[in-house]
């Protein structure tokens, strides 16, 4: 028999507190106590789901791929990243937003981080850019919706807790997934990018000497190899995710303080700190994010979720129109973390029902909500970059409108074409 009130109790009450804006891992966490004693479960039972989902070996690779990401980011990854950007787009008309994007295309393929990705490449990029005669809201716009390329583009951190809330999925896969959705973002927003910057004639870059690009090449490569020291030892089945994320960070650990030398030895305390600190917010969301996914479970939210959009329509298109529209909405005023552990468990069923393959879910989720990021009234991604270029967040996102249109086109391609996210895993890890 369904629980109505216990049900309208659980969302209702964190939607009430998100609202009042406490913290989505409190939100989360009271929420599903305020139901547990509702129904007269002891809280024992919640703070047991809580250790269950944080209780698990994949996650262990979430720890190393922050660090790994906090140390290539002080280290001077970024600025080498941009350079080498340069060398290939540099020249072209607009180049620099050009750089901006494929900057942001590799940062993302060592952080897994939008955030992180619009921090450090924006800090550089923004001010830049402007200097060379872009309108800031532009640059402000360019490196927030570049930065959703993180997400997509592996290793990301959230793929593996897709794959966990999705039941144990092949991280390698999912990783080998995200190679070519995240690469045909990246030149989709190329392209939006190029026809802006000639109908308003920014400027080109300058070319970079032969010479001069292979150091420039060379010193990109050691940072980026960070990136393929996971994905390949991952995908080869050599080491597990979280065995290639702690080889990697040793790798970052070793290329920053001894080859590139930007930063003193003194400074890898303030990077364990701040990793320490992303971990806690992490760890904490995924704990309160399990044991309410288990009281939805418990309420028998999912069944009744699929059945409500099956009896909508049969119709396969409708479907996962709608599962995009729930996803966007949701994205725009939750963090991803929480919304990956809570709609994974619900809409998974849904989309499997009328024949998506879970990888492909499990990209065009972290696309749905990578977009979310980058927007209003949420939009952490956003804020960061508004925060970066001083500009008030109303002006930004308005003038977001034309990258908007291409990332939900894009996500349409991504949603109904399932051989752009799944070529690359069948081709090299069978079918």
């Amino acid at each position: 028999m369904v629980n109505t009130a216990a049900i309208v109790l659980l969302i209702g009450s964190l939607f009430l507190l998100l609202i009042l804006r406490v913290p989505i891992a409190f939100s989360l966490g009271l929420s599903t106590l305020a139901t547990a004693i509702y129904l007269e479960i002891p809280p024992m039972v919640v703070t047991q789901q809580m250790v269950k989902g944080v209780h698990s070996f994949s996650l262990m690779a979430i720890p190393f791929f922050i660090l790994a990401g906090e140390i290539m980011g002080e280290g001077g990854i970024s600025k080498r990243l941009i350079a080498f950007s340069n060398v290939i787009v540099g020249r072209l008309r607009g180049g620099l937003a050009m750089v901006n994007i494929l900057a942001s295309m590799f940062f993302g393929g060592i952080s897994g981080s939008s955030v992180a990705d619009t921090s450090s490449i924006g800090s550089i990029m923004i001010p830049m850019m402007e200097k060379q005669g872009y309108d800031k809201d532009y640059a402000i716009n360019v490196t927030v919706t570049s930065s959703t390329q993180g997400v997509i583009i592996p290793p990301s951190h959230n793929v593996i807790i897709y794959s966990l809330a999705a039941g144990g999925l092949s991280v390698g896969r999912l990783f080998l997934g995200g190679f070519l959705p995240g690469a045909l973002l990246g030149i989709s927003l190329m392209v939006l990018s190029y026809i802006i910057a000639v109908k308003r004639n920014y400027p080109k870059g300058e070319k970079v000497s032969f010479k001069e690009g292979l150091k420039i090449t060379w010193e990109s490569l050691l940072g980026l190899f960070t990136a393929l020291i996971i994905i390949g030892g991952v995908i080869s089945g050599i080491f597990t995710a979280t065995e290639s994320a702690a080889i990697a960070t040793v790798y970052a650990f070793i290329i920053t303080f001894f080859v590139y030398k930007e930063i003193p030895l003194s400074r890898m305390k303030l990077i364990l700190r701040n990793s320490l600190k992303t971990l806690a917010m992490v760890m904490a969301v995924i704990a309160t994010s399990s044991a309410f996914g288990w009281m939805m479970a418990y309420l028998k939210v999912p069944t009744l979720v699929t059945s409500g959009l099956i009896s909508i329509s049969d119709n396969k298109y409708v479907i996962l129109l709608i599962v995009n529209v729930i996803l966007l909405f949701l994205g725009m005023i939750m963090d991803m973390a929480p919304l990956i552990l809570i709609t994974t468990p619900i809409l998974l069923p849904v989309v499997t029902s009328v024949g998506m393959d879970p990888i492909q879910f499990g990209i065009v989720m972290m696309l749905n909500l990578g977009i979310g990021l980058i927007t209003p009234p949420v939009g952490s991604t956003l804020f960061v970059g508004c925060s970066i270029g001083g500009m008030p967040i109303e002006k930004v996102a308005k003038s977001l409108m034309p990258f908007y249109i291409v990332m939900f086109i894009y996500l349409l391609l991504l949603t109904f074409v399932p051989q752009l996210t799944l070529f690359i895993p069948n081709l090299l890890m069978g079918s």
